[in-house]
């Protein structure tokens, strides 16, 4: 990668239920992050993190839904929308725009700041699908929504601040997919997502896989954004995450797939934007979740063994 990267933090955990996520784009920097990436030639931007409403919210009565069953729709509205605009800017300035979670609701900001001028392939690399909306989520977790956000599903449908016009459901590929409410998973049937499930990888192996969440991604578009949320590993690799689910990819395969992303997109340059999402320190292992997350960012931007 030749441009410099501009890591943007959003310490936001009103996404979801457990309490310890905002912590994680600390816990990435403090890993080394920036480290890592100026070895391998990339100079680091650190933007600092958007500013996110925190205790005074998670009073019951203060986070009671507004809308639906979703939990803090407002307050994530309004984070969601600095950081498109801080996507967008970094992508104006010619920088790559590497954010740091957070819960996964920060990426429905992440996509629409990089589908603000241009249309936009995703890669999503995660267990959840991420396709609920209000009506739907079992939880009301705005984590468990994005997809549907920027998609405009149901009450996201007039929502500026969420849905991206330039984000087709057919240039969506979800990766290790296996857990996955009932609502949820119709809605993912009836749509043009393509979900590759953890069964997908386990028959066809994860190098074919990736390969195909590409091309699919990349069909007839200016760019795709690479999502990785790290409880899409096996939590035997990645302890520290909010909703871990047994079975995930290994450390190996998350290595080999982020690898084959990395030497497509130094063929192409298809890559727009980056995010690593859903690191808990308060649920990790002396930090080793945040490590791992480090040493997949290099992985992703180029970092190979010979």
């Amino acid at each position: 990668m030749q441009q410099p990267a501009r890591l943007i933090g959003v310490p936001m955990d009103l996404g979801a239920d457990r309490r310890g996520v905002d912590m994680g784009p600390s816990a990435i920097r403090y890993a080394g992050l920036v480290d890592r990436l100026e070895k391998l030639d990339i100079t680091c931007n650190d933007a600092g993190d958007i500013t996110v409403p925190h205790a005074h919210l998670r009073d019951p009565e203060a986070g009671e839904p507004k809308h639906g069953k979703a939990k803090y729709l407002d307050e994530t509205a309004t984070v969601c929308t600095r950081l498109a605009d801080t996507v967008a800017a970094a992508l104006s300035a010619g920088e790559f725009p590497l954010v740091l979670g957070g819960d996964h609701s920060i990426a429905i900001g992440t996509m629409a700041g990089a589908a603000r001028d241009a249309s936009l392939g995703v890669i999503w690399f995660d267990a959840h699908g991420d396709f609920n909306t209000p009506s739907t989520s079992p939880s009301g977790n705005v984590h468990g929504m994005p997809l549907a956000a920027v998609l405009g599903r149901d009450e996201f449908a007039d929502t500026e601040w969420a849905h991206a016009p330039n984000v087709r459901e057919e240039n969506i590929v979800i990766v290790g997919l296996r857990s996955v409410d009932e609502a949820e998973r119709e809605a993912i049937r009836e749509s043009d997502i393509t979900a590759f499930t953890m069964s997908d990888i386990d028959e066809y192996g994860v190098s074919a896989v990736v390969d195909d969440a590409i091309e699919i991604a990349c069909d007839g578009v200016d760019g795709v954004h690479v999502s990785l949320d790290m409880d899409w590993l096996d939590p035997n690799e990645a302890p520290g995450v909010g909703t871990p689910v047994r079975g995930g990819v290994t450390y190996r395969e998350a290595h080999a797939a982020l690898e084959i992303v990395a030497a497509e997109n130094r063929a192409t340059d298809f890559m727009r934007s980056l995010e690593i999402v859903e690191v808990n320190p308060i649920l990790d292992e002396h930090n080793e979740t945040a490590e791992l997350a480090t040493e997949l960012a290099a992985s992703v931007l180029g970092k190979t063994i010979l």
